[in-house]
Formats: structure tokens, C-alpha cells, sequence
């Protein structure tokens, strides 16, 4: 018979006084949920097209996306197009016709640039051209349809400059993916007034209502002004037409503030129930908030949550907005980019304070980093609820911005989300994320 020793059995105590405590521990309660992460996102940066002629260059890129198992789409990936147009490096904002770049396997691929000719420009005249621009296309999820919209420049045919005293619309166009065409571009008609024979929502970021009404926001002067007012619009799209309801307040700089041609290139967005909107100045960036999106609160200059200015201006900010948080996308004096022109690179993101309307300082990370020149005209769409896609390209002006590394790259920044957007436009509906009643 093996006896041990006593002290043989010291090293399995522990073990077996640990097992007996743990069995005292009384189990977690039924339905207990362990508390969610704070939301977080990592950046996935990638190049689509890159190259520079020295003659021309693309600008102006905006991504939307068309959801699986919808009209022209029965995979089970999204499909995304990325619209783009060439400028004219010798004149400024002399733009041609628009292309797209598709992906159907989440960025692997890109097909394109792919121009069209219902996206071109046209002759309204011998001498004059018209042609869309600073386009923005957006999934309306009530007609199942990619609709882009944008504005409407005029040259002189002979020159390619810019026509004097020229109105201005909004340029419209829907997608078919099955024959990846878009309609000829059309213009919204707004009311017979002389105030809106310039108005456009050229670079804005429009909001689409649960029951499919689409709140567009525009910049608008008569002709023989210089100073731009913003309002938004109340519009309905039926697949093939947008339709003009109603419009909400005007707004303008107030008096002790004038400056430059006024709010330009509005963006709206929806948070907890509450309508937020940012406005382009020359000097500043401005931010202000609505109940319902049409009649609006004291505008305020945009400043971090320390109260310094943002240092955002004379170029746009656009909403990335998740159902846990909102986000402001921007860029910004004091990132050691006094060579940029207008401080536009890098390209940043930082979450805002909803109650406050502030941003966070602490939270801004660098989504696109500069090199050398602008990437201030960007957009961004929801791919799905849990990727949200920014993308900017270089804008190669002026001449000689490529000694700092540039060549007109087209940048996509992915979004991961670490928990669903509940809000994303592309789930299925658009939904209403929450219901803060916080006043205007």
C-alpha cells in the first residue's frame, strides 16, 4: 500500500479551495447582458485611381451605395460608385462632364472611370455651356434608387470661363445598376422668385425622411448678388423625378458678421431625434439645429469642447452619423499645413458633442494625410451597418503642389465599426435613431 505525505497534497489545495469558492458564486441573472463596448471604429485607407497629366485632374469624389437584395443588385454585397469629374488645371472651377468608379466586391475591384453621356455637358447656346457638378449620390431607400444630386455651372464655349451674372441649379440624376447608365440630368424647379435663379446644393449632404420625403439643402442668390443665404428644401422623388414641396427658413450671416458670399455648401443630418446642419463661410465654419429640420436655432461658429476655434474655413465639413454618435468630417488650421492651400489636409474626423454641438478634441483622428494639396471637397455614404466609406481625391491646384508627393490620387477611408449603425441609410430603411427632444 502508497501512502503520501501529507505535505504531497499542499500543491492541490489551492486548486481545490479556488473550485469550491467559484461554485459560491452565484450565477449571473437570466437576461443578463454584459455592458457594450464603448463605439470605436478603426481607419482602412486605400488608394482607387491615382495619376496626373499635368493638364487635368479628378475632383470632386462622392460615394453611394446601392444594398444587396434591392433592384439591380440580388448579390449579397453592396455596390458602390464613387462620381468624379475632370477640371480644367488652367482655369478655376471649369469642370467637365461626370464619370463613375464601381466596385461590386467591397473595394477588391474598381470598374472605371466610366464616363456617361447623360452626365455631360451641354449646349444651352451656341456660346454658352451648362454642365453638373459637385455631385453627391445618395441611396433613397423608399424607391429603392441611387439618386445623385449637385449643381449646375455655365461657361463661354469659345474660352471656357466662367459667364457672368450665370444662374445656377440643382442638377439631378438616378442610377440603373443593371444597365449601369444614369438618366440624363434634370433640374429641380423651385418657386418663380428672383432669389432662387441661383440656387443649388452643389457639395451638399441631404437627408432622407422615414416616409421618403428628402430634406435637401441649398445655397441661393439672385443673380445680381453675391451674398448666399441657406435653406433647406422639402422635396418627394418618385424614381424618376424630384419634386419641390416647401422650403424652411432662411439663413443668413447676421449683420455684425457679414463677410465674403455668405453660407454656401450646407450639410444636414439627423441624431437623437434632433437635425443638425453645417455651413461653409469664408472665414468660419457655422453650425445650427432643428426639431424638424426646416426651421432652425441660433447659428453658431463651430469650436471644439474647450471653446478654441475649430479652424475650419472657406471649405466644407460633412456628418458621419452612427446610431451611438455623431461625427463631423473636416479639415483644419494648426496640422502643420500652412503650405496647403486653405489649411484643406489633412483630412480629419472627430466625434461632436450632440448636447453642446462642439467637437470633441480629443477624439479627432487623421482619416487622409496631406500631401501638399487640398482634399477638401469629399463625401461619404454608409456601405453597411457597420462600414462607412469617406472618399476625397487630390486636388492638384496650384501648379506645383506635386513636389510634396501628390499625383491626384482618389482616396477611400473605411470606416470598421465595432457595433452596428442602427441609423445607416443603407440597412434596409431610413430610420429614425432615437427621439431627444433638446429644442432647436
Amino acid at each position: 500500500m502508497t501512502h503520501r505525505h501529507p505535505a504531497s497534497m499542499l500543491p492541490i489545495l489551492p486548486v481545490l479551495v479556488l473550485v469550491m469558492i467559484a461554485g459560491t458564486v452565484p450565477a449571473a441573472p437570466p437576461g443578463h447582458k454584459a455592458p457594450r463596448p464603448k463605439l470605436d471604429y478603426r481607419i482602412e485607407l486605400s488608394t482607387v485611381i491615382k495619376g496626373f497629366d499635368g493638364k487635368t485632374c479628378w475632383v470632386h469624389t462622392r460615394p453611394g451605395a446601392i444594398p444587396p437584395d434591392t433592384p439591380g443588385n440580388p448579390g449579397k454585397t453592396p455596390i458602390v460608385l464613387i462620381t468624379l469629374q475632370k477640371l480644367m488645371l488652367t482655369r478655376s472651377d471649369v469642370f467637365f462632364g461626370l464619370h463613375d468608379l464601381r466596385t461590386d466586391n467591397l473595394g477588391r475591384n474598381w470598374i472605371g472611370p466610366t464616363g456617361h453621356q447623360s452626365l455631360r455637358r451641354r449646349q444651352a447656346t451656341e456660346q454658352i455651356s451648362v454642365v453638373p457638378c459637385d455631385f453627391w449620390p445618395l441611396w433613397h431607400a423608399a424607391t429603392k434608387t441611387l439618386l445623385g444630386t449637385g449643381k449646375t455651372f455655365y461657361y463661354t464655349t469659345k474660352d471656357q470661363r466662367h459667364l457672368a451674372r450665370a444662374p445656377s441649379e440643382t442638377a439631378y440624376s438616378a442610377y440603373d445598376p443593371i444597365t449601369r447608365k444614369w438618366n440624363p440630368w434634370k433640374t429641380l424647379k423651385l418657386p418663380d422668385d428672383p432669389k432662387f435663379k441661383n440656387a443649388s446644393a452643389g457639395c451638399a449632404q441631404r437627408y432622407d425622411l422615414p416616409n421618403g420625403d428628402i430634406l435637401l439643402p441649398i445655397y441661393y442668390r439672385r443673380r445680381d448678388q453675391t451674398e448666399h443665404r441657406v435653406t433647406v428644401c422639402r422635396c418627394r422623388f418618385d424614381g424618376k423625378t424630384l419634386r419641390f414641396v416647401e422650403h424652411g427658413d432662411e439663413l443668413e450671416l447676421p449683420p455684425a458678421e457679414k463677410h465674403g458670399d455668405g453660407f454656401s455648401e450646407p450639410s444636414i443630418t439627423r441624431f437623437n431625434g434632433r437635425f443638425y446642419m453645417t455651413l461653409r463661410t469664408v472665414k468660419y465654419g457655422y453650425v445650427t439645429t432643428s426639431r424638424d429640420g426646416l426651421h432652425f436655432g441660433p447659428l453658431k461658429k463651430w469650436t471644439f469642447d474647450n471653446g478654441a476655434d475649430l479652424g475650419s474655413y472657406n471649405t466644407q465639413q460633412h456628418w458621419v452619423t452612427h446610431s451611438d454618435g455623431l461625427f463631423l468630417v473636416y479639415t483644419r488650421r494648426g496640422l502643420n499645413n500652412d503650405h496647403v492651400i486653405r489649411h484643406r489636409a489633412p483630412l480629419v474626423i472627430a466625434e461632436v458633442d450632440p448636447r453642446r454641438v462642439t467637437v470633441k478634441r480629443q477624439t479627432e483622428r487623421i482619416l487622409v494625410p496631406e500631401r501638399g494639396t487640398r482634399l477638401g471637397n469629399f463625401g461619404m455614404t454608409d456601405v453597411s451597418p457597420t462600414e462607412t466609406w469617406i472618399t476625397t481625391v487630390e486636388w492638384m491646384q496650384p501648379v506645383g503642389v506635386a513636389k510634396y508627393g501628390s499625383d491626384n490620387s482618389v482616396f477611400v477611408a473605411k470606416l470598421i465599426w465595432n457595433r452596428p449603425n442602427l441609423a445607416s441609410n443603407v440597412a434596409g430603411k431610413t430610420p429614425d435613431p432615437g427621439s431627444l427632444s433638446v429644442g432647436n
